[in-house]
């Protein structure tokens, strides 16, 4: 009973993944963990325990864009990657560094370009925007700095070319130390421009190493 149990269990832990690749593909969804729970309630399962890690959803993600989406996917990846040059030199002062699923590989038609730029104060970041007209949005995102600490970051938002690119702004010292990675608690993967021109450079697109 135990081990057909457990079949049952990693069955129904990969459906859940595989699912929640689908709806983030397919529907833009960007919170892995809404998107298990979404993926669970789908499949008649809303109050299981049993969900699959993110890395697991991550895996499921790239396997799907590869049997579906081979020609289209490393498209849009190849242009989000550009506008991502684009925005990179244009913030080179702030020694931006690419992140996310731009530079992992698995970005699709609902992403964005995720920029860490690096500045004195908040301040200096906007007033650069405003003195180069670029229109913008203020905002701010949550990140884990450990396991035991969260931080709360500022963060301003534009469009590069008709992609939307996001810039959470660090401290200086923030180079120093990448916040943890949401998929799987080691810090986050970054590229500088040099990393990301070489990306583009190679026949096909693929990840960096962190």
């Amino acid at each position: 009973m135990g081990v057909r149990q457990s079949s049952r269990d990693r069955q129904m832990r990969q459906r859940i993944a595989q699912e929640a690749a689908r709806l983030i593909v397919n529907e833009g969804i960007r919170d892995y963990l809404l998107a298990k729970r979404k993926a669970a309630a789908r499949l008649g399962a809303p109050d299981t325990q049993n969900l699959p890690r993110n890395t697991e959803v991550e895996a499921e993600l790239a396997a799907y864009q590869h049997l579906f989406q081979e020609q289209d996917q490393p498209r849009r990846l190849r242009e989000l990657r550009e506008a991502a040059v684009a925005a990179m030199g244009f913030f080179s002062r702030f020694e931006p560094r690419l992140t996310g699923s731009v530079l992992t590989g698995t970005a699709g038609a609902h992403s964005d370009v995720n920029l860490h730029i690096f500045a004195d104060s908040p301040e200096e970041v906007t007033l650069f925007l405003l003195e180069a007209q670029v229109p913008f949005e203020e905002g701010q995102r949550r990140l884990r700095v450990n396991k035991d600490e969260l931080a709360l970051y500022p963060l301003v938002r534009f469009l590069a070319g008709g992609v939307q690119v996001e810039a959470l702004i660090f401290p200086l010292n923030g180079l120093r130390q990448a916040p943890r990675s949401p998929l799987d608690g080691r810090p986050m993967a970054r590229a500088n421009l040099r990393h990301v021109e070489e990306l583009l450079a190679q026949p096909e697109a693929g990840p960096v190493d962190p």
